[in-house]
């Protein structure tokens, strides 16, 4: 069964429903006032202030000592009380309980709590007294009343007791005798009250000294009478103290507490209750206090290894069922407020200078219970106690009196940051909560607030404090710890304080800095080709595969039979209609014009392009933001740009956070690159698209291998294929032929009817040479010869070994089944034989005025144009003179088959430049085409001829017959 809501079970005061105890004056009691009749009914009205009183422990001992001293017994008294400021049961509340007693007498025993007090005080009723007071902060002189210790004379025994004085005493604090005869002209006992009396030697400086001799005077006349009793109020309400004021305070105070005693603080069950009595009229049923008290209880003991140590110190002889008791009665003496919610005030608030500890708190305390009784149906969480999570931060009037309170209005800025504003973090983090985590980081946000402020030396929020305010039975520590820090990790003005510690604090943290570089970053200038450096690195890093980044134009697409990865740039985003356009860059339907033509020109090898692309989002271009931002601050930080309030672990966080942010981009590109697109005739629009999924750096060697993986899962891509697989794929209208020419083969393999291969060429030369070696299959070249028996081929191999070479991707060279092989073997006559070059000429020509003319032998002596030989008389020496002489051009001219051409290439060539490294090759081809198809030839060999660098050095040129 759920537990129910504090404001469903307790009562508020009429007053706080009303808003009418939202100022601390509300709570300020004026002793003068209450002598004078002047103060509102509930102080001045015995009966009312009683029945609003909270006899406290601290209280009862001190109201029971001022009777006992009162009724002339002397155990456990003393003459002189001192009162000191404290969290509940104010100072000034303890003077007016006391003023109203001693008036009384023993009627006062008809007023609510009176009479349990008499009991524990040991007197048989309160002894009727005359009563003298003196209110520092009101005090002025006046006739009759020149001087503090003349109208005190006068309130206790009228003009006997000025003339008691003497004469002097208009200028001279009376002695000890003088005071003793006012006493016994007052004819009863005595009670003197002070309240505020720092405030009058402030604001009376030229009666500092007779005042402090007057208080002197009567701390000893006080002891030396039975009856008589002083209790004097030492601290003064005012925030700040000069060096003079201090100086008086601890003039008085040491001459005060030589005989006096002072008021023990409440603890915090006294403290709830006096908070109780002013704020709720009723606490509802004790039953259903009885049963949240005790499932807190429970909740705390199972979870009390990561709680306060202070809160969870119970003795350890106790069984399980004493302590959760122990622990029962805490959460009980509180409620409708969670015990932390209330000691915090006294923990770590009750140092500070200007803190109200009663009336401050009680304001603080008034508008927060009624702000959410008042709004609980549409704002206020349904919580089964009042915890600091609960405190309503977002209403200004709320805040100014928190942060008057603590004295730092600076804070209010922070809080709207990070806390309550519409845009502030905690309500980014909290916008999908609901539930028991609803308004959860802002919770933990104001836990933070109150625990990491007041007068403490160590001002931080511990986890162990946050999990003990915050906790309730459906919300677990765990949930707690990681809403502090997603909150100090996206807030700009929350910080984490050592190892399990936060606190918030009016300056604000780097990440504000860092969140303001961000908002002045240049799209274009900085933000753009930052990104775009980045994607490109992060692809060419470890690839594989050619890579082309970011094509403006189709032309900026190679062209190339060996699988090339062409990357979008990343202001394109492929949603599942295809990529969007911000300003510029491919769509689907151009990225499916770019794969079937490259600027005018029909393509060659669409198949051979794997388009990449980014997912729609901003978290790629956010990422990037952050990482510049931070590498800005670093910058402006290492050159003193940021001042100096930035110390050596703000540098060490700069580095760090520099070094997170370009991980988390780097890793970024990874996750948002996740479309790959590649030519299919059969898909939708041409393109096959391929979700890659979510991505990781961690989950491969380089994004370019992330690609070629996900194409091999899909059987899109095979590093080398087998003889079986192109047999099963021999295309059907081949297969009577037997022979399949290659050029339509790796066609095949780069258009999407075969598997791709990475680099076809490679693959299939390799291949085919092996194939050729195992007799799986045959090779021939040149078409079949006119006439001849079976339609031999120019040239046949099958079962030997041959050279890569000679595998060349033309129409005239076909892949044989073994079957068409073996026939074309069977029915050659003649072995087969390594085709010569044909009708080739070489030339001996001699460089030109080097010699005779090409053709011409050297003369000899005899005239006859034979060369001698050695026999006859030229030495071997004489000849080398002779060729050093007259050096030759070997020129090779003649047709070359066209299936011999690799071999020309790798055998003949390299020969011919080991010679001379000049060597001058020129090439003469001519084919015959159609018309139709003399467009897209010329285009072909024109690319053929540039992936060869030959384009400015080899012409092509159409002629028409």
């Amino acid at each position: 069964m759920p537990l129910p809501p504090w404001y469903k079970i307790a009562t508020l005061r009429k007053e706080v429903r009303e808003g009418r105890s939202f100022s601390p004056d509300e709570f300020a009691i004026a002793l003068e006032q209450v002598v004078a009749g002047t103060a509102p009914e509930d102080y001045r009205d015995p009966e009312q202030f009683f029945a609003r009183t909270c006899f406290t422990r601290a209280l009862n001992d001190h109201a029971g000592m001022v009777l006992r001293r009162l009724a002339r017994q002397t155990g456990n008294t003393a003459p002189v009380l001192t009162l000191v400021t404290q969290f509940g049961g104010g100072k000034t509340h303890t003077l007016a309980a006391l003023y109203h007693l001693a008036r009384a007498g023993a009627g006062a025993t008809a007023y609510p709590g009176v009479a349990e007090l008499v009991a524990k005080s040991g007197v048989a009723e309160v002894p009727k007294a005359r009563v003298g007071v003196f209110a520092g902060s009101a005090w002025d002189p006046r006739e009759g009343r020149e001087t503090p210790w003349i109208d005190l004379a006068r309130q206790l025994a009228g003009d006997s007791g000025v003339e008691a004085l003497g004469s002097a005493a208009r200028t001279t604090p009376p002695g000890t005798e003088a005071l003793g005869r006012v006493f016994t002209a007052a004819q009863g006992p005595v009670l003197l009250l002070f309240d505020e009396v720092l405030n009058f030697v402030n604001r009376h400086r030229g009666m500092a000294d007779p005042f402090h001799a007057f208080i002197q005077n009567l701390t000893v006349a006080v002891t030396g009478n039975v009856g008589v009793a002083a209790v004097i109020s030492l601290p003064r309400s005012q925030v700040e103290m000069t060096d003079w004021d201090l100086q008086q305070q601890e003039r008085i105070t040491k001459v005060v507490r030589r005989v006096a005693r002072d008021l023990i603080a409440n603890d915090e069950s006294e403290i709830a209750e006096v908070v109780r009595r002013r704020l709720f009229e009723d606490l509802g049923s004790e039953r259903v206090r009885g049963r949240i008290a005790s499932t807190y209880a429970t909740w705390c003991l199972d979870r009390a290894a990561r709680l306060p140590r202070e809160r969870m110190a119970v003795d350890t002889a106790r069984t399980e069922r004493k302590a959760k008791e122990l622990l029962r009665d805490q959460f009980a003496a509180c409620y409708p407020f969670h015990p932390a919610t209330l000691s915090v005030f006294q923990r770590k608030w009750r140092a500070l200078s200007q803190f109200q500890q009663t009336r401050g708190a009680l304001a603080m305390l008034a508008q927060w219970v009624s702000w959410a009784a008042k709004d609980h149906f549409s704002k206020a969480r349904t919580e089964p106690l009042i915890t600091l999570g609960s405190a309503p931060l977002h209403d200004p009037g709320f805040r100014a009196v928190v942060l008057g309170q603590l004295g730092e209005t600076r804070l209010d800025a922070a809080i709207e940051a990070d806390l309550t504003g519409p845009t502030a973090h905690a309500a980014a983090l909290d916008a999908d909560a609901k539930g028991p985590l609803r308004d959860l980081h802002r919770r933990v946000g104001a836990a933070i607030l109150f625990e990491s402020s007041g007068g403490q030396v160590e001002k931080v929020a511990h986890l162990p404090e946050l999990r003990f305010a915050l906790g309730e039975p459906d919300v677990d520590t765990t949930t707690i710890d990681n809403a502090a820090a997603d909150l100090e990790a996206r807030g700009f003005f929350v910080r984490k304080a050592g190892d399990d510690g936060f606190r918030i604090h009016h300056q604000a943290t780097l990440k504000k800095v860092v969140s303001d570089r961000r908002a002045s970053l240049d799209e274009h200038a900085e933000v753009r080709p930052a990104l775009a450096k980045l994607v490109r690195a992060e692809f060419e890093r470890g690839a594989t595969l050619p890579i082309a980044c970011f094509p403006v134009e189709g032309a900026d697409v190679p062209d190339s039979p060996r699988l090339s990865l062409v990357v979008l740039d990343p202001w394109t985003e492929w949603a599942d209609a295809g990529p969007t356009r911000e300003d510029h860059g491919p769509a689907r339907k151009q990225v499916a014009e770019w794969t079937r033509t490259r600027g005018a020109s029909p393509r060659l090898y669409p198949g051979a392009l794997v388009w990449c692309a980014k997912k729609p989002g901003r978290e790629l271009r956010d990422k990037t933001e952050q990482w510049l931002a931070w590498m800005r601050v670093a910058r402006e930080l290492q050159d003193g740009l940021l001042g100096t309030e930035f110390d050596a672990a703000d540098h060490r966080e700069v580095r760090s956070k520099t070094k997170e942010a370009e991980d988390a981009a780097k890793e970024e590109v990874w996750a948002s690159y996740r479309y790959v697109a590649l030519s299919d005739a059969q898909a939708k629009g041409g393109l096959k698209v391929i979700d890659l999924g979510a991505g990781h750096a961690s989950a491969g060697s380089s994004l370019c291998g992330r690609v070629v993986a996900a194409l091999k899962s899909e059987a899109l891509l095979n590093e080398s294929v087998g003889a079986g697989y192109i047999d099963r794929h021999w295309p059907p209208a081949l297969k009577d032929a037997g022979a399949w020419p290659l050029t339509s083969l790796r066609q095949s393999f780069l258009n999407g009817s075969l598997t791709r291969l990475a680099d076809p060429d490679a693959v299939l030369r390799k291949k085919i040479v092996e194939f050729v070696a195992k007799g799986e299959f045959g090779l021939a070249s040149g078409e079949p010869a006119p006439g001849t028996k079976g339609g031999q081929y120019e040239r046949l191999w099958f079962r030997e070994h041959i050279g890569p070479d000679e595998v060349a991707f033309e129409a005239s060279v076909y892949l044989l089944k073994r079957t068409k092989a073996e026939q074309l073997r069977a029915a050659s006559s003649q072995p087969e034989r390594e085709q010569k070059l044909g009708e080739t000429e070489l030339e001996l020509t001699p460089e030109p005025g080097t010699g005779p003319e090409p053709g011409d032998g050297p003369e000899t002596g005899d005239g006859t144009g034979e060369q001698p030989t050695p026999d006859q008389g030229t030495s071997t020496t004489d000849q080398s003179d002779q060729s050093d002489q007259f050096p030759v051009t070997l020129r090779i001219r003649g047709a070359v088959p066209s299936e011999s051409w690799n071999r020309v290439g790798l055998k003949l060539v390299p020969r011919l430049r080991a010679v001379d490294s000049a060597l001058k090759v020129s090439v003469d081809f001519s084919v015959r085409v159609s018309a139709n198809a003399a467009g897209r030839l010329d285009a072909e060999v024109r690319q053929v001829l540039s992936d060869l660098d030959l384009g400015s050095t080899v012409t092509v040129r159409k002629e028409t017959d």
